[in-house]
């Protein structure tokens, strides 16, 4: 069950792993509340997908979740959760699983009314960095003492969560089929570029910003942005293109725009610059550039810190800037020391090619999506059966 049904990480994730699910094991079937790319993907892929429409109640975000919102959020669900439980009494599934924020929200609401266990795939740090304080607080109450069992991204999410007991979670780290990993040649032009949603906790202000500062230094390098905005950030879109426009960058950089064929983006580029500013969950174009063998800049924190320097050997090479054998990273939100990692790559492109061997090779042996689908079949088929009850003692 999701609430979005844009292509954004966490149903990118949902697709790469329930493509490849045995139906004698598990047979799956998707509610989204709304319509959108993944309804078509999810299709094409043989998997059911059936809509039910939550309307303008999607439009209330994480990061808009106010008091005003909350209470919007709890009014529409009243309207919402019956025609949700009619449809899930309709299916009689034995497990449930919520994809979203959103979606587990209302499994936690709905889930005991419909009689059916239920597992969260949380895809978001439950941190004030990342989510309004209450409704961190109110997501730590539910993960804590509604679902079965939650699979956490990263070890960093699993922090977030707060006390919860070690074996009601799972980690599973979000993987690639092996065809991800083909390789490619080196870029004839020197293109440093970002690949993914365009929004303020992603960073492309910040790319821009050290963009124009590394242009004085290396005015043969061009920049690309892949990309567009989802879930109401067209007005950060709208100001990051406005600042590329008023300066000397724009002659520099283009603006790609959704791409059908991210793979083929990413093959483009020299280097893959990942900027957000805050801790990600986990950071699945980090990894994806790994698989192609393009070189990583990227912000230290959260998730990206257990892909890119899993044995914490990273070390300094200047202010804000690390870097680890797989990678380089960078102190979050400062854009001139993402500008001097960008110019530390283009100085050591033979330290640059060695590193990027090097993470092809680690993402190979720790990012496969048969391993992640291993733990999360493991986790849905335990929380199946009911809780051990403790034996009495005899007096």
């Amino acid at each position: 069950m999701s609430h979005t049904a844009q292509l954004g990480g966490g149903e990118i994730a949902l697709l790469r792993l329930i493509e490849g699910i045995d139906p004698s094991s598990f047979e799956v079937r998707v509610i989204l509340f709304e319509d959108g790319p993944l309804v078509a993907r999810l299709r094409r892929a043989g998997v059911a997908a059936e809509v039910i429409a939550l309307g303008t109640l999607n439009d209330v975000t994480r990061t808009g979740a106010t008091l005003v919102g909350s209470l919007q959020m709890a009014t529409g669900a009243v309207a919402f959760a019956p025609r949700l439980i009619r449809t899930l009494r309709r299916h009689h599934p034995d497990l449930l699983v919520a994809n979203t924020l959103k979606s587990a929200l209302f499994l936690s609401l709905v889930a005991p009314l419909v009689g059916s266990r239920w597992v969260w795939h949380l895809h978001d740090r439950l941190a004030l960095d990342y989510l309004p304080a209450r409704t961190a607080a109110i997501l730590r109450v539910i993960a804590r003492h509604s679902p079965n069992h939650v699979i956490v991204n990263s070890l960093a999410t699993r922090q977030t969560l707060g006390r919860i007991p070690f074996e009601r979670t799972s980690v599973a780290y979000p993987g690639l089929e092996p065809s991800a990993f083909t390789g490619r040649s080196v870029p004839p032009e020197r293109v440093i570029g970002m690949l993914g949603r365009i929004s303020e906790t992603k960073g492309q202000r910040e790319f821009v910003e050290a963009a124009a500062t590394l242009l004085d230094r290396h005015p043969d390098t061009r920049f690309r942005i892949v990309g567009r905005a989802l879930f109401q950030d067209g007005d950060y879109e709208a100001s990051v293109r406005e600042l590329v426009d008023s300066s000397p960058l724009a002659a520099h950089l283009d603006f790609a725009g959704w791409a059908d064929d991210p793979s083929a983006e990413m093959k483009r580029l020299q280097i893959l610059v990942h900027a957000s500013p805050v801790a990600e969950p986990f950071g699945q174009v980090i990894v994806e550039a790994m698989a192609a063998g393009v070189p990583v800049i990227a912000t230290e924190g959260g998730g990206v810190l257990e892909i890119l320097d899993p044995d914490g050997q990273g070390h300094e090479i200047t202010d804000g800037v690390r870097r680890s054998e797989l990678g380089i990273l960078v102190r979050p939100g400062d854009a001139p020391a993402l500008a001097r990692a960008m110019a530390w790559a283009l100085d050591h492109p033979d330290e640059l090619t060695a590193m990027a061997t090097r993470a092809t090779t680690s993402a190979r042996l720790r990012f496969s999506i048969q391993h992640a689908r291993s733990i999360v079949l493991i986790a849905w088929t335990a929380a199946l059966r009911p809780p051990r009850r403790r034996p009495r003692a005899i007096r």
